[in-house]
């Protein structure tokens, strides 16, 4: 088998409802989708989910990385050997993760369906289904309870609020919404960088009747000690993301103790080849996994839901960037069933784009 063509596009999805973090506004989703055509009946796809604040990327920056980079590196190869082929891409797409995750993507899709296996199986098969957490942004607190009830109604039995923007609202937002939906229901929180080490103690200690799950990312990506702090100062499970790029910052974090769990997004790390190394250095941590997502297309969301299915290291999912893209050409890359998230069964990442 052999590559033949690199396609490569970029569809701009709206998000039926915008959301607000600490330090941004979301109302659209640039998505790069990947076609890799070989000489025979199987065509691999995968779909980069570009952010300048987190992946350095522009839509325009990976579209332009596919064409005139991996086209030339990847045709006429045999894209079943995908270590050689990532290997030979990854130091010119350096500081392009979710172009490298698009890539990584389709060679996995092609290699899953030349076995004739969907790739959860294909990588180790631990589960065959998990539960994802659902993002409510930053809100007023009467419209963040609405929000959460209408989620818990849907079936969701994991909720990951937003906040990091102000503390005391952060307070109230949480407190209201355990009181509206109960203990069944687990709440995770997510503060985007946005607190200083004495804002995150201060938080932990004003919510602690709510029983979090846990504590995401509290302190800035650049501080590293300070995000040690608030995990040695705290009762809650801290979670570094935005900290957690590269497979040395995964090292140097469990090395030095400074967390208790880390997400992994396949778009901020490279695709699922360098995902099972960081699965495997927190393993040998004890450090819990969550598998994370950006705004992606379900397609993406496929792609992190195979990685979580199939290593044990990955305790949490936090797999809901598809449900809000209005127009997505990958709808139905996944199954959703009462906040529980399914493969679709098929070969490779199980769905083939028009």
């Amino acid at each position: 088998m052999k590559i033949v063509r690199l396609e490569a596009w970029t569809v701009d999805l709206e998000l039926a409802e915008p959301y607000a973090i600490a330090y941004e506004r979301v109302e659209r989703a640039p998505i790069v989708f990947l076609r890799l055509v070989t000489d025979g009946a199987a065509v691999g796809y995968g779909a980069a989910s570009p952010d300048p604040k987190l992946t350095g990327e522009t839509a325009g920056d990976a579209l332009a990385a596919l064409r005139e980079i991996a086209a030339p590196a990847l045709e006429g190869e045999d894209p079943l050997r995908p270590v050689r082929l990532l290997q030979r891409v990854r130091q010119p797409l350096t500081g392009r993760p979710s172009t490298q995750a698009a890539i990584d993507m389709a060679l996995h899709d092609l290699l899953g369906k030349a076995a004739g296996l969907p790739l959860w199986k294909l990588l180790g098969g631990f589960r065959s289904e998990i539960r994802t957490s659902v993002t409510i942004g930053i809100l007023p607190p009467a419209e963040t309870v609405e929000r959460a009830l209408a989620r818990v109604a849907e079936g969701f039995r994991a909720l990951k609020l937003k906040g990091g923007a102000d503390v005391d609202g952060d307070v109230e937002r949480v407190r209201r919404v355990r009181e509206a939906v109960g203990p069944e229901v687990e709440i995770r929180f997510d503060a985007n960088q946005g607190y200083t080490y004495d804002e995150a103690v201060r938080f932990v200690e004003a919510v602690r009747s709510s029983q979090l799950e846990l504590l995401e990312q509290p302190t800035p990506r650049g501080e590293p000690e300070r995000l040690g702090r608030v995990t040695a100062a705290v009762h809650l499970p801290v979670m570094a993301d935005e900290s957690v790029v590269t497979l040395k910052d995964a090292f140097r974090l469990a090395g030095e103790g400074l967390v208790d769990m880390v997400n992994v997004k396949l778009m901020k790390v490279g695709g699922i080849a360098e995902a099972l190394r960081i699965e495997a250095v927190a393993g040998a941590a004890r450090l819990e996994v969550m598998v994370g997502c950006l705004d992606e297309a379900a397609l993406g969301i496929a792609a992190g839901l195979a990685f979580a299915l199939a290593r044990p290291g990955v305790a949490y999912a936090d797999l809901d960037g598809h449900l809000d893209l209005v127009g997505d050409p990958s709808a139905g890359a996944v199954r959703l069933e009462d906040g529980v998230l399914h493969p679709t069964g098929r070969p490779g990442l199980g769905f083939d784009l028009d």
